[in-house]
């Protein structure tokens, strides 16, 4: 009955620690806002500052994990290049002891205060910022109560001789420390909360009451093995991604395992060394912050060896590790080529993502504007399926999108000012489909008029390649609004909307005038006034997305850096 209480009360403590650690990371995202940007604009600069944004990340998510899926993800996407995603793995190494030091603190007595505070400020306060703050605090509250669970029913293990007996053998051999931390964090998936077990683990007294029912010694390959536990997240991300997507998944467990394969040689020296710089006193006193202190020199140590040799030693192993193979056709092109699931709970990152899809989507209209205008120029059937094509390749680029979008508005991970910013984006795209839409309806209707045989004059044409090459200057107008903001180009899409509409009245005038005179049939009239609505339709939607672009969204927003 007794190991059910320990078994019971480890795993409920592990559960509000883990639930108070990822709380507190989603908080601070949201507290922290536009400054994740500005750490992710570190990433082009050079290795060393791609580590200091890779620590300073992972300090702000509380995960390295979270932090090298991200990097998995904006690798995959194109968006940063190799070297570049694995310093920032080297720098999250080093930002996920942030954790370790914060739980190494001794504040027990304050641990309810905490909890109030942060409670009442979240539910006291109206503004979005102070609520964050005040759920931060809970979070926290909530991490150290799981912790100090944990710590409670861990009490009555250091008296079992058979419990001490089993922890005498793992200390005695370091390897199977090592597996004993693997096995933890591949179960838990979660570096900091193994480590969180093991800090509370060791501080329970062993028979003596003073020294550690594990010591440093014994602690220390655990804590290797739960660096090595912790990489198989970022090898499950890079599941079904780029050959550089796992490349990075490689170089994380490249770090790890080569830290711990020179670490496990000098177990006893480098935990003498520790307890040497580490504050003194009762071993289970000071053993938290030890092992806290041998995690972070661990990783410090381990980046100021590989951050030097990243282009290369690094590069070229996992470059053997996860070789070229043989050239593939380029990607399906109904996909989305940068959208990553993984990274829905990091909303800094996931909507660069979005904001780099919602540019390609663009692009394929803006593509599909010209090849309907050459359309109008001259019946071509395989104009008319490469439209047909584009259309479809747009309309479910818009759908994909959109999910994506919802689902990070239902994660509940977006600021305020992110989700107004984000609904922008999400009316800038609908235009964006419905031009597309438009193309299509155009390329339908120039179909129904080859089907029945129906053949405008070289003046309707030219006519009408001319009001489509205005939508496709305002078109081009209105992407530049949304990616600069620029006012100048707004009075532009104006200039050329009003341009359409007289345009639209004199080309209506001209073909009536050509009907009279038997230049053009009459039963042309239906088609070509349908083609002219269409014209009109989108250029209203250019005006759209600049007047939406101007007062809602700017993609210098979410555009944090450039590959």
């Amino acid at each position: 009955m007794e190991g059910m209480q320990i078994a019971f009360g480890l795993l409920g403590g592990l559960a509000v620690f883990i639930y108070g650690m990822n709380m507190m990371s989603e908080c601070l995202q949201k507290a922290a806002g536009e400054k994740m940007k500005s750490i992710l604009a570190m990433l082009t600069r050079n290795p060393f500052l791609g580590v200091l944004a890779g620590a300073l990340t992972t300090a702000v998510l509380q995960s390295s994990s979270a932090t090298t899926v991200m990097a998995i993800g904006f690798v995959s996407a194109g968006l940063m290049s190799l070297p570049q995603a694995i310093s920032i793995i080297l720098g999250a190494n080093i930002g996920t002891t942030m954790t370790a030091q914060i739980i190494a603190f001794k504040i027990s007595d304050y641990i309810y205060l905490i909890v109030f505070l942060g409670f009442a400020m979240a539910f006291v306060s109206k503004s979005e910022k102070v609520k964050n703050i005040g759920q931060t605090i809970f979070a926290f509250g909530l991490l150290f109560l799981g912790i100090e669970t944990m710590g409670h029913v861990m009490k009555p293990l250091a008296s079992s001789p058979v419990f001490t007996n089993m922890i005498a053998e793992v200390s005695d051999i370091p390897v199977l420390g090592v597996l004993v931390g693997t096995l933890m964090t591949l179960v838990v998936q979660s570096s900091s909360a193994t480590i969180a077990v093991l800090q509370n683990f060791a501080a329970q007294a062993g028979p003596d009451g003073v020294t550690s029912i594990l010591g440093l010694a014994g602690a220390i390959p655990v804590l290797l093995g739960d660096n090595i536990g912790t990489t198989i997240t970022a090898l499950f991300a890079a599941v079904g991604q780029s050959k550089n997507a796992k490349r990075t998944a490689v170089a994380h467990c490249v770090f790890n395992i080569s830290g711990c394969l020179l670490f496990i040689w000098f177990v006893n020296p480098y935990a003498a060394f520790i307890q040497s710089i580490s504050p003194s006193g009762p071993e289970v006193e000071v053993i938290s912050r030890q092992i806290a202190n041998a995690h972070t020199i661990f990783n410090i140590t381990m980046t100021c060896v590989w951050v030097g040799l990243i282009n290369k030693v690094m590069v070229p192993i996992v470059v053997r590790i996860v070789p070229e193979g043989e050239a593939k056709v380029s990607g399906n092109p109904m996909e989305p080529q940068y959208l990553d699931s993984n990274l829905i709970s990091q909303p800094s990152a996931a909507l660069q993502l979005v904001a780099k899809e919602v540019v390609h989507c663009s692009d394929i209209v803006q593509g599909l504007i010209g090849n309907t205008r050459e359309l109008l120029k001259k019946d071509d059937a395989g104009m008319l399926a490469s439209i047909y094509e584009q259309e479809a390749v747009a309309k479910n680029l818009h759908e994909r999108i959109t999910e994506y979008l919802a689902d990070l508005f239902s994660a509940g991970v977006l600021t305020e000012e992110q989700a107004t910013q984000t609904a922008g984006l999400m009316y800038v795209l609908s235009d964006v489909d419905r031009i597309a839409i438009l193309c299509g309806d155009a390329a339908r209707a120039v179909q129904e008029k080859i089907d029945k045989n129906y053949k405008f004059s070289k003046e309707a044409r030219k006519d009408l390649e001319k009001s489509l090459q205005l939508v496709e200057e305002m078109y081009h107008n209105a992407l530049s609004v949304m990616e600069t903001g620029s006012k100048e180009d707004v009075k532009a899409i104006f200039k050329k909307k009003i341009l359409i509409r007289d345009l639209d009245i004199s080309m209506r005038k001209a073909h009536m005038a050509r009907v009279s005179k038997g230049k053009c049939a009459a039963n042309l009239t239906v088609p070509y006034n349908k083609l002219l609505h269409i014209i009109d339709r989108m250029g209203n939607n250019c005006v759209n997305i600049a007047d939406t672009a101007l007062k809602k969204v700017n993609l210098q927003y979410f555009t944090a850096f450039e590959a």
